[in-house]
């Protein structure tokens, strides 16, 4: 399997280039949010509420006041007051109401960071509580249709009578599965330094962000500014799997802070506040029916998702989407419901809609196979669609066949079909398809040459360990025909030329558009120049804006699969997983080392969505049970295998002038179900709820009767 599309010989795209910023971070040269020191910094801390709905009835600051060190405290009642924003969970201090447990109801500032933090424990707030309820269950009274879900697309899309063919079809599963809350979790929390002129008239934030474009026009909308009077600053980001593709309180808080006290104020989120405020994967109840005739080929596709919401504002799940695209099948239903609970608001988290919608739909994929006696891996190529079920479009290029071919070669899937045991372990595998769709944003982009023979490149993407830095200097010189070395990026302020935020896994496809035409427009003004160059250099930009906005008449996919081999203990009921072999088909891969990290580390996301991560709000309290590292379990590296990662040579030139798709998020997608589906293989048991946690599968290898546990499901 060739890494990269041959190309001319002496490109740097397409090769395992070293990251450029590798040096900085293993030196502890690379700067985050909290590494800024603007002389006379100040520290904040802030005060959540205690209580699961009502609302603050008084502030007690007299205790923390008496603190040595200590600046003041924001309240409710006199914290400064905010412009309009299109996200209500940025209204932070503006009143006395709770939504939900966890929401900020006071800020300490104080001369240390320990000095703060002992201070806002000192706060004494009062409440009246109200009623509340923080429960997502199956038939809510208070479940409803939304006109849309996440990404833009219709709540429901419905072809034929579904209902009519399920029931007509000669073999059929109806079942139920669920995800759990998840929570996104980067190393390094929500933080930002905030600063103001002495006359208060510009604002410039060292924001930890996956997009400081973003941040800056909130900021000013919030803080009524002209966006050029603030500068936000997000060069180096230690991770975000969604959390911080927006703004989030922790900004608004700094800069409120910075204001009021004349001084540089510096917050970074304690881990425990995050599930609250920075959102989180909410949860998702399905319901999967599938109709086939006795050869495997589908007639009826039903996939039913409900999810929570927040009150404070709409965010749902649009876990039912990747199956309007997956399979060919003549009547189908996708549809989604919300409920609106007093919990902290969803947000994105790696694939999300994906991520959980795959998890269901690969799983009664399985399902289904078991039922028909049929390869789970044929069963998928059978109904394998010409064009996008969804739409009708043809597809600029769909190589989910060949992933499933090749992984099934590369596992050696024939040879493990059968389950084995060996003493108390028992082995299976199993195999689930992956999807994600291709995004492409409108971005801007600035190219110098340099009269020593360097080159600069000037965009405002952001890398939160990604490699954008690496992958856009490699596009950069593959435009030029110049050496690697000669070409550096500069990225993450937004004094720089805008670009969208690093999220949907459309950060290259977009900055990379844009780096590439203004190279290809510089390099152009460089073939024509006569003589050595101005003092100044030579320059060129570049705006995709008009042609990102045309549009495509394809269907623009990302394709993978899954294979996974797990041994389970039937003493302790642990599930382990001994291999794990992941296959894509996702345009041109422009840097395999980084292309390899970026698959790796969805696919262990994915261990840890099928394994370990779970968060309930309890019932009480109304809050996240496990709201830190040491009760929310993330897969460390005993739970990791050694993964194997693959990619068919994929040409598309439907995309942008690489050829490139998203990698970022498709890792993640389809390989709990993968891991489930293996589980299932090995025990003879079918579990339907995440994670699949040694109780669980204790219970499962223990029942007398019944080959499932969990939600519950049918099978003819």
């Amino acid at each position: 399997m060739p890494p990269d599309r041959p190309g001319r010989p002496d490109t740097v795209l397409g090769t395992s280039a070293v990251r450029a910023e590798g040096p900085e971070k293993v030196t502890g040269a690379a700067r985050y949010a909290t590494d800024q020191r603007p002389p006379g910094r100040a520290h904040a801390w802030p005060v959540p509420a205690a209580v699961p709905r009502g609302r603050v009835t008084a502030v007690d600051t007299g205790p923390c006041l008496q603190i040595p060190g200590v600046l003041g405290v924001l309240t409710p009642d006199d914290a400064p007051r905010l412009g309009p924003s299109d996200d209500p969970t940025l209204q932070v201090l503006q009143n006395s109401e709770v939504p939900h447990r966890g929401w900020y109801v006071a800020l300490v500032v104080a001369e240390t960071l320990e000095g703060a933090r002992a201070a806002a424990g000192a706060v004494r707030i009062s409440y009246a509580t109200e009623e509340h309820d923080g429960g997502l269950r199956a038939g809510h009274p208070g479940a409803y249709t939304p006109e849309e879900v996440n990404g833009g697309y219709p709540a429901l899309r419905e072809r034929g009578d579904p209902d009519a063919a399920l029931a007509a079809a000669p073999v059929r599963v109806d079942c139920s599965y669920s995800v759990p809350p998840l929570h996104n979790h980067p190393m390094e929390p929500h933080a930002a330094t905030a600063a103001w002129d002495a006359d208060g008239e510009h604002l410039a934030v060292w924001d930890s962000s996956q997009g400081a474009g973003t941040v800056r026009t909130v900021l000013a909308s919030l803080f009524g500014l002209p966006e050029e009077r603030i500068t936000v600053i997000s060069e180096h980001v230690g991770g975000g799997f969604g959390c911080k593709g927006t703004p989030r309180p922790h900004v608004v808080l700094a800069a409120m802070a910075a204001r009021r006290f004349g001084r540089p104020v510096q917050l970074a989120l304690p881990r425990r506040h995050m599930p609250a405020v920075v959102g989180h994967r909410a949860p998702t109840l399905h319901r999967i029916g599938l109709g086939a005739r006795p050869d495997g080929t589908l007639t009826a596709l039903v996939h039913e998702a409900t999810t929570h919401t927040s009150r404070v504002r709409e965010f749902v799940e649009q876990a039912a989407v990747p199956a309007r695209v997956m399979y060919a099948v003549p009547d189908s239903r996708t549809l989604h419901r919300a409920v609106a609970l007093d919990v902290p608001t969803p947000s994105w988290m790696r694939a999300p809609g994906e991520a959980p919608g795959m998890y269901a739909l690969e799983s009664a994929m399985d399902e289904l196979a078991d039922a028909l006696g049929a390869d789970p891996v044929e069963l998928r190529i059978r109904n394998e669609p010409a064009l996008e079920p969804d739409t009708g479009r043809p597809f600029s290029s769909r190589h989910l066949v060949e992933c499933l071919r090749e992984g099934a070669a590369r596992f050696g899937w024939a040879a493990y079909r059968t389950p084995r045991r060996d003493g108390p372990f028992l082995r299976g595998v199993g195999t689930a398809a992956a999807t994600y769709p291709v995004w492409i944003a409108p971005s801007a982009a600035r190219v110098h040459a340099r009269p020593d023979g360097s080159h600069l490149v000037e965009i405002n993407a952001t890398d939160i360990g990604t490699g954008a830095r690496t992958v856009l200097a490699q596009v950069a010189a593959d435009a030029l025909a110049v050496p690697l070395d000669s070409v550096a990026v500069a990225i993450g302020r937004t004094d720089l030329p805008r670009a969208p935020l690093a999220g949907g896994s459309c950060g290259t496809a977009s900055w990379g558009w844009a780096v590439h035409e203004a190279c290809t427009a510089l390099a152009a003004r460089l073939a024509g120049h006569r003589g050595a160059l101005p003092d100044e250099g030579l320059s060129a930009s570049a705006d995709t804006t008009e042609a990102v906005r045309r549009g495509s008449p394809y269907a623009r996919h990302a394709f993978g699969a899954h294979f996974a081999e797990v041994q389970v203990d039937t003493v302790t009921g642990e599930v382990r997983v001994r291999r794990l072999l992941g296959v894509f088909a996702a345009g041109r891969i422009l840097n395999p080392a980084t292309a390899r990290s970026q698959f790796t580390g969805g696919m262990v996301m994915g261990i840890g969505m099928a394994l370990t991560e779970r968060s309930t709000v309890d019932p009480v309290h109304g809050g996240f049970a496990e709201d830190d590292l040491a009760a929310y379990h993330v897969p460390v590296h005993a739970d990791v295998p050694a993964i194997e990662v693959g990619w068919i040579d994929e040409h598309d030139e439907h995309l942008n002038p690489m050829g490139s798709k998203g990698i970022g998020e498709i890792g993640i997608v389809g390989t709990a179900a993968a891991i489930g589906n293996a589980v299932c293989h090995a025990t003879g048991r079918r579990l339907r709820d995440l994670p699949l946690t040694p109780d669980r599968v204790l219970t499962a290898l223990t029942a007398d009767t019944g080959p499932s546990t969990g939600a519950g499901g049918a099978a003819s």
